[in-house]
């Protein structure tokens, strides 16, 4: 297990990816596998920079975990910030025209479409928000 702990703001997503990036490339992980970890990464590491600790600011860590059989890489986003999970809100309409639908929400419904699973826990004052990517 390999751990990033940084400030929860925008221009530290790009510490984030690299460090996700230098784990997956070091599993051999696909290009088309990695994007998808990365567009998940963005989208989760992006929301907690603009909503957990709104208006302040704090910390948040990934954690980065590998399983073997099968082989699956396993990365939490963990905050202190407000208890939110992302995966209670019902997933939008993709059906309906960009026009007829509400804004926000397919940032998330992206990740849970494109892992293996997702899945949230508020526990210890911490919210944990973890992907799992077979590999």
């Amino acid at each position: 297990m390999k751990e990033l702990t940084v400030k929860a703001k925008i221009e530290n997503l790009a510490a984030v990816l690299s460090f996700i990036d230098e784990r997956l490339e070091a599993l051999g992980c696909g290009s088309r596998q990695q994007t998808q970890i990365d567009i998940a990464a963005e989208e989760l590491f992006v929301n907690i920079a603009n909503y957990a600790y709104s208006p302040d600011s704090g910390w948040a860590t990934v954690r980065v975990e590998v399983d073997d059989d099968p082989l699956t890489v396993k990365i939490t986003f963990i905050d202190r910030g407000v208890p939110y999970d992302p995966l209670a809100k019902a997933d939008p309409d993709v059906t309906l025209s960009a026009e007829e639908r509400k804004i926000g929400g397919l940032g998330i419904f992206m990740v849970k479409k494109s892992m293996d699973d997702v899945h949230y826990e508020y526990k210890d004052g911490e919210n944990r928000l973890t992907i799992h990517k077979k590999l």
